[in-house]
């Protein structure tokens, strides 16, 4: 049965009322860390994470039981031009097998004990009432989006719907005890979209930001990094009014995207930030609501040319290194398991008093 939720906020209304994380909570956090009987620090960036999703919880008392993926899937029209090996047809096929569990992340998902929610946001397909039954959540707002090369993706209106649905997810799924979310898309074009996107709000060249995507020839490639040109040429969209650039150059999933990471920063429930697609609505999130930077994490690295770029803009550090760039949140799962280890060490390891050990100078300079 597919999961149900109701338009609660508005994206004004959600923005009006996103306040920044706690840092009493981090600090307290950060206390817990120091206190335990083993060499400060030395968890490294497991113990950031730990301390930023306290952060993000508003409490010391972290949890992390009750982990969702939500995965975005929608068409993107500028696959007319020729920038994947692939057609439309396989959105509509992965999108399926997201309920049939037999697409990677769904396998990772159910090891790892991570409930998913595939949203048909913009599927250029036609789907069964049966498969919508087994999980796939109706929200599709248009049969994918128009081709950017020679208009702009999507109105603005449909943007910002397509960010509410995120939002209004993301808060149905806090509501139901939901306390960390992971990002995941399925969308053919969407490398193509999300390189557009960093290439405007990141200033840098179009072949720097532009990777192979799922595979593709060197020809392939420059009609890749000539339609996001042309479709940047023509729309000349402002670096500095985000959601102008994800109308014009972006995708009904990004667009989804960005409102899960806003939808989460409303509720205090941390938010795993995937691969490049995901990184492009993390950072759009972020140009549209900077308090929202403060509910993201960073899960790995991925291996796109723009996946480093990404971080350093969002101030982030990945917490796994991989060289993944498979997309539909693997990365934002595959580091559940791991974060999940090291909350477990800060929960029930004894601390330099109960163990009667002296404890540990902090001799980090401040």
């Amino acid at each position: 049965m597919a999961f149900d939720f109701t338009q609660k906020y508005s994206l004004a209304d959600a923005l009006a009322q996103i306040k920044p994380a706690q840092t009493e909570a981090a600090a307290a956090a950060r206390a817990r860390w120091n206190s335990l009987a083993k060499p400060l620090y030395s968890l490294g960036l497991l113990e950031e994470a730990v301390c930023r999703i306290a952060a993000a919880q508003g409490s010391a008392d972290v949890k992390l039981d009750k982990p969702a993926l939500v995965i975005m899937c929608a068409d993107n029209g500028v696959v007319a031009e020729g920038v994947s090996q692939v057609g439309q047809e396989v959105t509509a096929t992965v999108t399926e097998n997201f309920v049939r569990n037999s697409t990677s992340v769904a396998v990772m998902s159910a090891k790892a004990g991570v409930d998913i929610f595939p949203v048909d946001i913009g599927v250029n397909h036609e789907f069964s009432q049966a498969v919508y039954d087994k999980g796939l959540i109706n929200r599709k707002l248009a049969w994918g989006t128009k081709n950017m090369v020679q208009e702009p993706a999507m109105s603005r209106a449909e943007t910002e719907k397509a960010i509410e649905v995120g939002l209004n997810l993301a808060v149905a799924l806090a509501e139901q005890g939901y306390n960390v979310l992971a990002t995941g898309e399925m969308g053919i074009g969407n490398t193509t979209t999300s390189s557009a996107i960093l290439a405007v709000l990141l200033q840098e060249p179009v072949e720097k930001m532009t990777g192979i995507g799922s595979g593709l020839t060197r020809a392939g490639i420059k009609r890749k990094q000539a339609a996001i040109s042309n479709a940047i040429r023509l729309h000349n969209p402002d670096p500095q009014n985000p959601l102008q650039v994800l109308a014009a150059v972006g995708g009904l999933d990004i667009a989804g995207l960005v409102g899960v990471f806003l939808g989460g920063a409303l509720c205090g429930v941390p938010v795993l930030i995937d691969g490049v697609i995901s990184g492009a609505a993390a950072l759009l999130a972020q140009r549209i609501c900077p308090e929202a930077a403060d509910y993201m994490l960073a899960s790995h690295c991925s291996k796109e040319p723009s996946g480093q770029l990404i971080l350093q803009a969002l101030g982030q550090r990945p917490i796994i290194q991989a060289d993944m760039c498979l997309g539909e949140g693997t990365g934002a799962v595959a580091v559940l398991p791991v974060l999940q280890l090291a909350l477990t060490v800060y929960d029930e390891m004894r601390t330099f008093e109960e163990t009667s050990i002296e404890d540990y100078n902090d001799l980090v300079e401040k």
